[in-house]
């Protein structure tokens, strides 16, 4: 039988929601198979992305109570984008199509029937969307939400309200394998493979247990590794910046010249330090935009591996 459905869900110090986690999701992956939507060769796939506490060791335990369970983990921590993608690739030719998740029960698993059902019907990518935020804070909805529509202002497109909660085909890990940068940005890349691809609304949770990865500050920064791997439009804008003070001091010249000739020649004290000032930040702050874009460079020519698997547990192929 075809359909064979893999879930992947990267793993970092999950040990308090893995056991909620597993019996939520063998229980979906068994209904699944009894109504003949997949196959009975399907697997859950945690990847433990260089934990502290005792995720590791329950994969194994999961692994070795039900041959259901598998786990890949890596040699050290290197952050969710790459432990998804080192999930996406290692699996990916064991199956016919791979749903990526996160451990903490957030994401509706009901989704994944629908999911399924979008594959069945020609989908190579399903996204995951939020239907609303009414659970969120008023400053988590608009963090939230600020980010996708910064990120796409930006040029670093993106499916609005979607996360990492989504559905791949083969075919299409086989199109996101040509992707070799290591700066990772999954949300923006795969919308670039260009299959076709539809999306699944529904509500998410709060989380089981356990504290979420992903604070204000790390959000910001995630959003700057986005923009910066896939948009030259922060250059641009610098440019555009420079274009626009050149412009100024133009004007501002020919201000002085006419004061100069009035006699006001020390009039201006206040403009020119807060000129100053304002064009001193300015270049800072080019410098250290550029400087992002430099690092990224020198990152992606050093081509390091964006992980290392130690160990994979899979019942049709185990290897240390």
């Amino acid at each position: 039988m075809g359909n064979v459905l893999y879930l992947v869900i990267p793993c970092y110090n999950e040990e308090e929601v893995l056991p909620e986690t597993s019996s939520r999701l063998l229980e979906k992956l068994g209904s699944l198979i009894k109504l003949g939507k997949i196959s009975e060769k399907s697997r859950v796939i945690f990847v433990n992305d260089g934990s502290k506490d005792r995720t590791w060791e329950i994969i194994e335990e999961l692994h070795q109570k039900n041959r259901i369970f598998g786990g890949i983990n890596l040699s050290r921590n290197r952050g969710h984008q790459n432990a998804l993608l080192a999930g996406l690739m290692t699996v990916k030719d064991y199956v016919d199509m791979v749903i990526s998740m996160d451990a903490d029960l957030q994401d509706d698993i009901n989704a994944i029937d629908e999911m399924v059902d979008k594959y069945l019907s020609g989908m190579d990518v399903v996204y995951g969307v939020r239907g609303s935020r009414a659970t969120d804070t008023v400053f988590k909805k608009f963090t939230a939400e600020s980010f996708y529509k910064i990120m796409n202002a930006m040029g670093a497109n993106t499916v609005f309200n979607h996360a990492d909660y989504r559905l791949m085909s083969r075919r299409a890990l086989d199109g996101l394998a040509q992707y070799g940068e290591v700066n990772l940005f999954l949300r923006g890349i795969v919308p670039m493979i260009g299959y076709p691809a539809d999306v699944v609304y529904y509500n998410r949770g709060e989380r089981f247990a356990g504290k979420s990865k992903y604070p204000f500050g790390k959000m910001l920064s995630f959003a700057v590794e986005g923009i910066t791997s896939l948009s030259t439009k922060p250059i641009r804008m610098i440019t555009a910046l420079g274009f626009f003070i050149f412009i100024v001091s133009i004007g501002m010249l020919i201000y002085s010249l006419v004061r100069h000739f009035m006699g006001a020649t020390i009039v201006g004290w206040t403009t020119l330090m807060v000129s100053v000032w304002a064009i001193g930040g300015l270049i800072l702050l080019s410098l250290g935009v550029v400087g992002e874009y430099i690092g990224k460079i020198y990152l992606e020519t050093k081509a390091r591996p964006r992980f290392i698997v130690e160990q994979f547990l899979n019942d049709t192929d185990e290897m240390e």
